[in-house]
């Protein structure tokens, strides 16, 4: 079990299939990619997920953790401004910082499952494990784009997207020794943390879109990748649930 969260965990490097020449041509494709991504994994996987493990009674209430995450991450956002102007009196992009700190319980909530699964049986953890791993490879390029884009070097937004993509085995320890005791918060966090992704898509990673479409000659072919992207995570997702 430990192995297989580590192997999900392993996928946030293919990002270093992609030579620092070639991120340069395609950076913004990626972005465009990473956008549809994540509001995909957020309206497809998270919310769902959550809702189908929620007291029936408490999906009124669903709306309001999303919301609290997308004020949480708002804060979060502003406070990191702040700390970078007054530090160095430039105002940097907080988005890399805010992604993975989403992320970070994201991939945690996937070691929980691959845990829960292998709780049940290790043919249906294999498969569950399996299916994490194939939606996540796309997602992982996504957030490497991100990462990128927002002011950091190839080399460490490879190690740090690796970092926070570990939390997938911290939540399968976790899950498996600690799964009847967490369970019941479990939905919650999820849907803070969608709103925390949400919040990420549509308030940093769509706007940058706009401002380069703005200026480029590739509008029409980013927005075909955005809307692909959109309708394959659709189907995939659908199929593997």
């Amino acid at each position: 079990m430990i192995l297989a969260t580590f192997l999900v965990s392993l996928v946030s490097f293919v990002g270093i299939l992609i030579t620092s020449k070639h991120l340069q041509k395609i950076i913004h494709y990626l972005i465009s990619f990473a956008a549809a991504s994540l509001i995909s994994v957020v309206f497809f996987d998270l919310i769902p997920e959550a809702l189908e493990i929620l007291p029936s009674e408490e999906f009124l209430n669903s709306l309001a953790y999303i919301v609290g995450g997308i004020v949480l991450f708002f804060l979060i956002e502003t406070f990191l401004h702040w700390h970078h102007c007054g530090k160095e009196g430039i105002p940097k992009k907080p988005t890399g910082s805010l992604l993975l700190g989403g992320d970070f319980f994201h991939n945690f909530f996937d070691g929980l499952l691959i845990a829960g699964s292998f709780l049940i049986g290790n043919q249906t953890g294999m498969l569950v494990t399996f299916s994490v791993l194939i939606h996540e490879i796309p997602h992982e390029v996504g957030n490497f784009a991100i990462l990128v884009h927002s002011g950091f070097k190839r080399k460490k937004a490879l190690l740090l997207n690796f970092y926070s993509a570990l939390s997938a085995v911290l939540g399968g320890i976790l899950g498996y020794f600690l799964l009847d005791l967490i369970s019941y918060i479990i939905p919650y966090l999820i849907l803070v943390s969608a709103g925390g992704l949400l919040y990420i898509a549509l308030s940093d990673i769509v706007p940058s879109m706009h401002e380069h479409l703005k200026e480029s000659h590739t509008g029409l072919a980013e927005t075909l990748i955005f809307v692909l992207t959109v309708l394959f995570f659709k189907i995939f997702l659908t199929l593997v649930h």
